[in-house]
């Protein structure tokens, strides 16, 4: 059997030759974890090779993402689908080991990291996942949930401010089941980082009111197995491991050195590193004993073999929780009579026709939907009264652990990254809230989740100068544009009851990207539809609005400005123009459409088209084109009464009128 070190230095070895074949990427991090890695791999992760999905592994999230050749050797050696040649393309076009882990490349890779501090927080969202699930569904004698979330970050990811938000929140929550280890080599791309970071982490994690374990040697492997029994044996808060390394650890020249942070450490270097650690093979062999000691396939796969067995046994004692279980976390599916129960709600909005501002219709569309699915775990930054988020059966995790909402405080970017590791873990559909504005301090993780296409709903209320006498810090101006123009995410900005309840339903049923939905604060009024047009919503685009023969001209309007769009239609018609409004409340939702559809809402023949929306007007050019105009904002907002703001920037009917009548006399 090869020693630790031997096992250690096999991750050593594949990514310092990894890196070099690259010439590119970071060897410092994995050659100086590798022993942590080692030992927490080979001794406590509770995992699979054969079904990296299977739902009671523990998780295992790299957080300084740069140190990606330390997860791919892990993969690799342990039995996971990421065979050498993989590992031999490193960074490569279309291999699956890329400059950084990313979600669904890569098999038993957890979440994408690479912005530092990302991985924390979606660390602290799969615990959240883990603690919830296990107290909904777990039974005295049927501990069917029970795994760890394990986190590895560097001081990189501590210098981020979402790590502050994130383990802040991780404390208050009592994670007991989050370990986190801090690779604490005092190096960061710069130099040394006495210049520019002098916490005294242990006592920072200490005050966030966590478990901290100081002064561990991270190339000690029975320290670091002692350290990690104490943090599993800690179960009422979340752990910090400070493990002090040295970066590179086994390059002779160059460890303890910002010059093996993020560079190759060249063929001489490699060289003498395989002799001092002595590792005298050639570049990725490893030998068979060394592959036998890391093998984790057998293991794993008796360990779900033994969950099997006590789920079979949870199942007759608990058929109905079981078969929740079944359908939340292992299929991931909806209730049979989701679709017919929504269908109804959208006509029951539809019928009631209430004129509320969209947010309060979303309220009420989070109520239909938090009755029906207890899987919905919502969760508002420190706004839930003016988010509107909160509904009847709202019960806080702070409180009761088989809740079902997050009180995230004013931490927009954690929660935002709280939500994507939640999603990642599985059994939720997350909800969070903020005002529009506010998105920019969540930006990453927001795009992250789109570049992960997982589920989230991330909810934005105060869409427009509307906001009123906040000002233009409050108003979001380019914001919409900015979420629309991110790839794989949804985007619905609805203007009515009616238009909401089809956004929320569009939204729950997307399982392969996030949806972003976008609520005014004041009040809006219901728009007449009949059956066709209600149905058409779901398209994201159709006619509200039409008149006898073809148009002369189309108006297109979102959200709020959908009413003024209709006064506007009925002012122009009575001036004896032929006149359509199309209500476009998901612009990416449209364009999905085929082009018989698309063709049928705006034909290519009416040319005459003004978009109206208090959001930056240029995004309106590919539905306008030059014939066009928008009544948009082109600059920030002030600070005045709605109502006073909106006349002061032109979303009147005499405005969109005045608009109309010169494209139609060009």
């Amino acid at each position: 059997m090869p020693s630790r070190k031997q096992l250690a230095n096999a991750i050593r070895a594949l990514s310092m030759d990894a890196v070099q074949k690259a010439n590119s990427g970071h060897p410092g991090a994995p050659m100086g974890m590798a022993d942590i890695a080692e030992v927490l791999w080979n001794d406590f992760l509770k995992h699979n090779p054969n079904n990296s999905k299977w739902v009671d592994r523990d998780r295992f999230v790299l957080s300084n993402g740069h140190g990606s050749m330390l997860i791919y050797s892990l993969l690799h050696l342990s039995g996971y689908k990421l065979p050498i040649e993989e590992l031999k393309q490193f960074r490569q076009l279309h291999s699956k080991t890329p400059g950084h882990p990313e979600y669904g490349y890569t098999d038993g890779v957890e979440t994408t990291t690479g912005p530092l501090g990302a991985g924390i927080s979606n660390a602290v969202g799969m615990a959240i996942a883990e603690k919830t699930l296990a107290a909904q569904f777990n039974r005295e004698g049927h501990q069917i949930v029970d795994h760890n979330t394990y986190c590895f970050l560097g001081d990189g990811c501590l210098m981020e401010g979402i790590s502050h938000e994130a383990a802040s929140l991780a404390g208050t929550l009592g994670l007991g089941k989050l370990v986190a280890f801090w690779d604490d080599n005092g190096i960061s791309i710069d130099g040394h980082v006495e210049g520019w970071f002098t916490d005294n982490t242990p006592q920072r994690f200490e005050a966030y009111g966590w478990h901290v374990i100081a002064d561990v040697d991270g190339h000690d492997p029975e320290a670091i197995k002692a350290a990690i029994e104490a943090a599993k044996a800690e179960t009422t808060k979340p752990s910090l491991i400070c493990c002090k390394t040295i970066i590179g650890f086994g390059s002779p020249n160059k460890s303890g050195s910002h010059d093996c942070h993020g560079a190759p450490l060249g063929d001489a270097e490699i060289a003498a590193a395989r002799e001092f650690l002595g590792w005298p093979y050639a570049p990725f062999e490893i030998p068979a004993d060394v592959y036998s000691g890391w093998d984790a396939k057998e293991a794993g796969a008796a360990r779900e073999t033994q969950w099997n067995a006590q789920f079979e046994a949870y199942k007759a004692a608990y058929p109905e929780l079981a078969a929740e279980f079944e359908r939340r976390v292992i299929k991931g599916e909806l209730p049979v009579d989701f679709d017919a129960k929504t269908k109804a709600f959208i006509q029951e909005c539809q019928d009631k026709g209430e004129s509320i501002a969209s947010r309060k219709a979303s309220q009420n569309a989070i109520g239909f939907f938090g009755a029906m699915l207890p899987e919905l775990l919502g969760g508002s930054a420190d706004l839930a009264g003016s988010n509107l988020t909160l509904w009847s059966g709202s019960k806080g995790i702070q409180d009761d652990p088989a809740g079902n909402y997050v009180y995230y405080g004013v931490r927009e970017f954690g929660m935002s990254g709280i939500m994507n590791g939640a999603s990642l873990h599985g059994g939720f559909i997350n909800y969070g809230a903020t005002f529009m504005m506010f998105m920019e301090y969540a930006r990453n993780a927001v795009r992250m989740s789109a570049l992960m296409g997982i589920q989230n709903l991330f909810v934005y209320t105060h869409d427009s100068i509307g906001q009123g006498e906040d000002g233009p810090t409050h108003q979001p101006v380019e914001q919409l544009a900015n979420l629309r123009m991110t790839p794989n995410m949804s985007v619905w900005r609805p203007c009515d009851a009616a238009e909401t309840a089809v956004a929320w339903k569009a939204g729950i049923e997307r399982r392969d990207g996030p949806t972003s939905l976008v609520f005014s604060r004041q009040g809006l009024p219901a728009q007449a539809r009949n059956a066709e047009q209600l149905a058409n919503v779901a398209k994201g685009g159709y006619v509200l609005h039409d008149c006898a023969g073809t148009p002369e001209l189309i108006l297109i309007a979102t959200g709020s400005e959908v009413g003024l769009a209709m006064d506007s239609a009925k002012a122009l018609t009575a001036k004896g123009r032929k006149v359509r409004v199309v209500s476009m409340p998901s612009t990416n939702v449209f364009d999905s459409q085929d082009a018989t559809y698309k063709a049928s809402v705006l034909p290519s023949s009416v040319t005459k088209r003004v978009a109206i929306e208090a959001a930056h007007a240029d995004y309106w050019y590919k539905y306008v084109g030059f014939e066009g105009a928008m009544v948009g904002m082109t600059t920030f907002g002030e600070s005045a009464p709605g109502g006073d703001l909106l006349k002061h920037f032109g979303f009147t009917v005499d405005n969109v009128v005045a608009t109309a009548e010169k494209i139609l006399a060009a």
